[in-house]
This record gives C-alpha cells, sequence and structure tokens, in this order.
C-alpha cells in the first residue's frame, strides 16, 4: 500500500509544513471536487489543509467536521446592479479582477500558514492563477492548477470568442497555466489540449464519487419524501398532475408521501407512482434548458397520442383516476431541478405557462447531505451539459453514477469517456430525441422497463470511487511535486 503523502515528505526532507492550501475564486459548497480534495490531503495525505474560497452555499458536512481542515471565506465580489450604464461595464471587468487579485494575495501570503503546495480550481483563470503563482513564489510553496475547463471560453460564451478581453484573459490563462509546478485535468480530450496547443503536462483525474453517493435505501427514501412533501406536493400557484393529488396527502404526512406509503412497521412504493427524473444545473448558457421543456411537451402529446386520448379529454379527470390508484401503460414524470443561478427565474416562468397533462416540474436547492439521497431515489437522471470548451465532463453525471442512477445527457465531443450508450446511459441531440427516450425507458414504468433496469445495473458497475481514483492520479504527482520543490 502507498505510504501516505506526508510520510513520504518526511522521509525526503526534514521541517516539512505538512499544509496545503486549496484555493477556489468561488462558492465553495458549489465547487464539489475541490471539497473532495480537500478531504484526501485530510485523510489519505494527513495533511493540514487550508481552503480558500467564497462563502454562499453550505460544504458537505464531511469538510465542516473534519478537524483537520480549516475554512477561510472572503468577501465576494457584488454582482452588478442593471442600474450600471454598460458603457461602464468595460471599467468594472478592469476593476473587478484588481480588486479579486489583492484579496487573493492577502490571503494567501497573510492569512493562511505557508503550506507545501497550493491547489487551484481553474476557471476562473483570472486573477486567480496569477495571485496563486505570486503567493507560491513569495511563500516558497508548490502550484498545482485542477482543470475544470478553460476559462477563455466561458467568457466567450458571455462576450463572444473574439473579444479582445477574451484574448488577453486566455493569453493569461496560458501564461499562468505553464508556470504551474503541475496539473490535473478532468478528461483524456482536455490533457491532449494542454499538451498539444498550450505546452502542459497535465494527469488526468476523472470525477468519481464519494463514499456518500450510493444507492438510497427504502426507508431513506421515505424520510426524504417526508421532508420535501410540502415542496413536491404543494407548490405556490401551481396545479399539475402532482399537486392534483396532494388532497390525500398533508404537508408533514410522515405515512403516506408521492412516492411511498407506510403501513405500521412497513414501507412500500406506490405502485402508481410518478416516475421521478432528476436534473441538476446551474442554470447558465452552456445548459440548453429549454431541451428539457420541449422534451416534456413532446413526451405529453405523445402518450395522449398514443393512449388514444382526445384532445379534448378533461384533465380533470385524468388526475383523478390517477388521484384513485389508475396505472397508465406511460407514467406520469415529475421533474425535480435542483440547483442556483442566473436563468433560473425565466425558465420557471416558462414552465408555469406550459400545459401538461402528466408532466410537472419543481425546482429547489437541497442541502449537501438530502442531494446525494435525492440522486438514489430517483428513476432517471438528466444532463444538458454541453461544456463551453467541448473538453470536461459534467461532474453531476458522475454523482447520480455513483448512486446508480442511469442518466440520459446531451451529446457532445468527449461525453463517451464518462457516458457508455446503452450500458450506463443514452445519448440525445435534440429533445424529440430526448422525448423518445423517456418513453421508451419508462414505457410500463414501474415493474417492466427492462431497459431501464439495465442501465441502472450498468451505473453502478461503471462507478468508481474518489479515493481510489485521487490515490492513484493525484497522489504520486502532489508528492512528486512538493518532493522537487524542496530540494
Amino acid at each position: 500500500m502507498m505510504k501516505n503523502l506526508s510520510g513520504q515528505i518526511e522521509e525526503g526532507k526534514m521541517g516539512k509544513r505538512g499544509r496545503a492550501c486549496v484555493v477556489v475564486l468561488g462558492d465553495l459548497g458549489r465547487s464539489p471536487r475541490m471539497q473532495y480534495h480537500a478531504l484526501s490531503l485530510a485523510r489519505q495525505a494527513s495533511l493540514e489543509v487550508d481552503i480558500v474560497a467564497y462563502g454562499g452555499s453550505e460544504p458537505h458536512s464531511a469538510v465542516l467536521e473534519n478537524e483537520s481542515i480549516h475554512i477561510h471565506t472572503m468577501m465576494q465580489w457584488p454582482k452588478h446592479p442593471h442600474s450600471i450604464p454598460k458603457i461602464l461595464y468595460p471599467l468594472i471587468l478592469l476593476l473587478k479582477p484588481i480588486i479579486q487579485f489583492i484579496m487573493l494575495l492577502w490571503f494567501l501570503c497573510i492569512k493562511v500558514p505557508a503550506p507545501d503546495v497550493f491547489m487551484v480550481q481553474n476557471p476562473p483563470s483570472v486573477p486567480t492563477l496569477v495571485a496563486v503563482k505570486w503567493a507560491s513564489s513569495l511563500r516558497q510553496s508548490a502550484f498545482i492548477v485542477d482543470w475544470h475547463n478553460f476559462g477563455y471560453t466561458l467568457l466567450g460564451l458571455s462576450l463572444g470568442r473574439s473579444s479582445r478581453f477574451v484574448s488577453i484573459y486566455r493569453w493569461f490563462e496560458k501564461r499562468y497555466g505553464q508556470m504551474a509546478d503541475g496539473s490535473l485535468c478532468v478528461t483524456r480530450a482536455m490533457q491532449h489540449e494542454l499538451g498539444q496547443n498550450w505546452g502542459i503536462k497535465a494527469t488526468v483525474l476523472y470525477d468519481q464519487p464519494p463514499e456518500f453517493f450510493r444507492p438510497t435505501l427504502l426507508e431513506e427514501k421515505h424520510k426524504l419524501f417526508c421532508r420535501l412533501n410540502r415542496y413536491l406536493c404543494h407548490p405556490l400557484g401551481i396545479r399539475d398532475c402532482v399537486s392534483a393529488e396532494s388532497t390525500k396527502i398533508g404537508g408533514d404526512d410522515q405515512n403516506e408521501t408521492l412516492f411511498t406509503t407506510q403501513a405500521g412497521s412497513g414501507i412500500l412504493l406506490k405502485p402508481n407512482r410518478p416516475a421521478l427524473v432528476v436534473s441538476s444545473t446551474s442554470w447558465t448558457p452552456d445548459e440548453d434548458f429549454g431541451i428539457l421543456l420541449e422534451a416534456a411537451v413532446m413526451y405529453d402529446r405523445r402518450v395522449a397520442a398514443l393512449l388514444d386520448e382526445n384532445d379534448s379529454t378533461d384533465e380533470g379527470v385524468l388526475w383523478k383516476e390517477i388521484s384513485g390508484g389508475k396505472q397508465y401503460l406511460y407514467p406520469r414524470l415529475l421533474f425535480v431541478i435542483t440547483g442556483k443561478g442566473p436563468e433560473k427565474e425565466k425558465y420557471e416562468e416558462k414552465i408555469k405557462k406550459l400545459n401538461l397533462k402528466r408532466v410537472a416540474f419543481r425546482t429547489m436547492w437541497l442541502s449537501a447531505e438530502d442531494y446525494p439521497v435525492l440522486l438514489g431515489s430517483a428513476d432517471l437522471g438528466v444532463c444538458l451539459h454541453t461544456s463551453s470548451s467541448g473538453l470536461d465532463l459534467p461532474m453531476k453525471v458522475v454523482d447520480m453514477f455513483g448512486c446508480g442512477l442511469p442518466v440520459c445527457a446531451v451529446s457532445f465531443s468527449c461525453i463517451e469517456e464518462l457516458v457508455k450508450v446503452e450500458k450506463n446511459g443514452l445519448l440525445f441531440s435534440s429533445s424529440s430525441e430526448l422525448a423518445a427516450e423517456l418513453l421508451m425507458l419508462f414505457r410500463g414504468f414501474p415493474d417492466d422497463c427492462e431497459t431501464l433496469k439495465s442501465l441502472r445495473n450498468g451505473a453502478l458497475e461503471s462507478s468508481a470511487r474518489w479515493a481510489t481514483e485521487w490515490e492513484e492520479h493525484a497522489e504520486p504527482l502532489i508528492s512528486e511535486v512538493i518532493s522537487r520543490n524542496l530540494k
């Protein structure tokens, strides 16, 4: 078994610091990969870990409760008020990184003890890479970049690839990325791009779920649905195929939920429950949520046609029959969309205007503890991530596989490094394709869905664990970089 990193360094040189600093110029609670890095550095490498990041969403309890992990929260740059004239936007684009740079240097050079290694999430690249490089030189520490994507491609989504700011951003990203003592990246396609066109040698560390992403037990499902009852069954101002059934289910009912019922000491899944489909999104332009809305409308219309229902059929009659326990060849679909982001309100307004008989939507933000339980309770995951660079993979799919949840994902250049078609998921390129996949997978739900069951088994089989992947690929690189820096 490999010695831990701390032991390797101790043998190589006396006077080691025994510390690492993880840097995230973003919301730590929404940066799971960097949380997992911190946990591995503390648990597997036996290092004291300082995390420098913005606040916002709560990190996982495993991070908060680890005595070797110390979180340092920076003040976040305020969002631009809409009242600011557009002519001032270039000034703000220049001012923001300068303020962030000064703040980062203050934390990295003054607030936290000198580490053996800084590990920084990229993107964002400016001013993060510059500040961490300066700090690593001043404190004689090693410097590792974990490439999740390319920052200049994300900036290009809002400013256009031809923008001068994007060109400048790319220069800084490449120049300071080359100055790192080591690099990790998330796909082989990104590794190739970094090596061939950026002159950067990177080690692939695939995202893998930690141990708390696993299939959910029936009792855990019931407890989760009891906690979520009021949000699932009683949404404000919405009447649909789910809320219409809510008259039978109290908001705080501990015996019956939309999906489960408790009889004595036993818990059963309802045979006429809706199929639960989960999609996690950051509500940003690189995820076209409109595809999912269109697919939902198509599913609704196609099921009505397949069951030979008249367009004038009263939806109230249908919902009453479903509430009474009637099962149909094609189930209701409940899409639960988790996440926070800038385009959330826009799509929530679009959802309210849909007139659907068999499909319902709920948007919510879940705690780091409840999110894996929801994934392990769902029947299917949908991923709309397309990647601004085409070179990164959606971590949300990795988490779904860890919970044994099969996935329908938008097809793009390197997605097949993760989603193996007809083994652990399916790919689609249009809303019509996604609608067809939903019809195929859920026909006969919940008992006669052989393809869905096969994909679920494949999802479980294809998922490794973060600790194993980290020990095999990240730990040797970090050990080498720190040892080289100590010479």
